[in-house]
């Protein structure tokens, strides 16, 4: 049986190196946490996170280079929204087929713009030759010991996710020119694909209240079963609870759209696991930054999740969400 690319990291990479005790938390979260000492008299935490976006897979190869640097920044401080951490700078490295100025140009134009709106600079990195790749490490602060993680969730606590999912993955239909939608509706849809929101005020928000927290980026479900594996928990979801967007049930069915919102992938929303008795403080934390969360279900004992559709009976879904190098 072929191995996913969470099996690999786990038999080949989660023992490398000795053990340090700088080292908070390690391999298999959104990001690594590591002691950082005293700033400006409060005890820090660096969180610190690398992913990496390939041309063809990641995103399509003759996208606006722009709209290309935009998600790959975007996307790798939505890790740092996960653990609650505060965006302080970032590392790229960058492998190009040629040095096309051009591109070049409009690349960093979109990189910078997207720096300036999170207020994260550049600080180094590397470039070199060959396919089309985008590897970028952020680096975030934290208080010492408020960071969110995949492994706090306990039976009874509630499932949130922020926002709305399932618009990226219609979005990717229209790229591929497998769906055509109304200007308006294509324009929103594909923003969401190219500049999805990385929740930095949710997640700084909800320290001290989630008690373990994961952004969608390979889909709802499969990520969420992160959460319940490093908690060793299950879950259910109610599908019917799950907020659905207006403008990918204009372009597809009320089946589909459902589909795309429990399994598509790169929304880049939090979902997040808190107590039932943290309810009230969750809304009016929400609300204080104007992006509502959907409580969709609820962790449970045992293993995996269910799904439970709008007539009560259990879903049976195709796949979860993505995996690299197999399902």
């Amino acid at each position: 049986m072929p191995l996913d690319e969470f099996d690999l990291i786990d038999r080949f990479f989660r023992h490398c190196g000795p053990e340090s005790s700088n080292v908070v938390l390690g391999i298999g979260d959104d990001g690594a946490i590591l002691q950082a000492g005293h700033t400006g008299g409060n005890t820090e935490e660096l969180v610190v996170a690398t992913d990496t976006l390939v041309a063809g897979t990641h995103f399509p190869e003759h996208g606006d280079p722009a709209e290309i640097a935009q998600r790959a920044l975007r996307v790798n401080l939505s890790d740092l929204a996960a653990m609650g951490a505060q965006p302080t700078a970032f590392l790229l490295a960058l492998t190009l087929p040629e040095a096309d100025e051009q591109w070049l140009s409009g690349f960093a134009q979109g990189l910078s713009q997207a720096a300036q709106t999170f207020t994260c600079p550049l600080i180094g990195g590397d470039t070199t030759k060959g396919p089309l790749c985008i590897s970028i490490t952020t680096l975030g602060s934290v208080p010492r010991g408020q960071a969110l993680t995949r492994s706090g969730a306990r039976p009874g606590d509630i499932v949130y996710i922020t926002g709305i999912t399932g618009e990226a993955r219609a979005a990717l239909d229209i790229l591929q020119g497998k769906s055509r939608a109304e200007t308006n509706t294509e324009n929103h849809l594909l923003a969401r694909y190219w500049r999805p929101e990385p929740r930095i005020a949710a997640g700084t928000h909800l320290r001290g209240l989630a008690s373990a927290a994961i952004d969608v980026s390979d889909g709802l479900l499969a990520d969420l079963q992160h959460i319940a594996d490093n908690s060793g928990v299950g879950a259910i979801i109610e599908a019917g609870k799950l907020p659905l967007s207006k403008p990918v049930q204009t372009l597809t069915s009320h089946q589909w759209a459902l589909q795309w919102a429990l399994t598509g992938g790169d929304d880049y929303e939090l979902c997040f696991t808190a107590a039932p008795g943290l309810s009230s403080r969750i809304d009016a934390c929400m609300q204080s930054i104007g992006l509502p969360a959907t409580a969709i279900g609820a962790i449970t004992h045992g293993q995996g999740i269910v799904c439970i559709a709008e007539n009560g009976d259990a879903m049976a879904l195709e796949t979860p969400g993505y995996r690299h190098f197999g399902v």
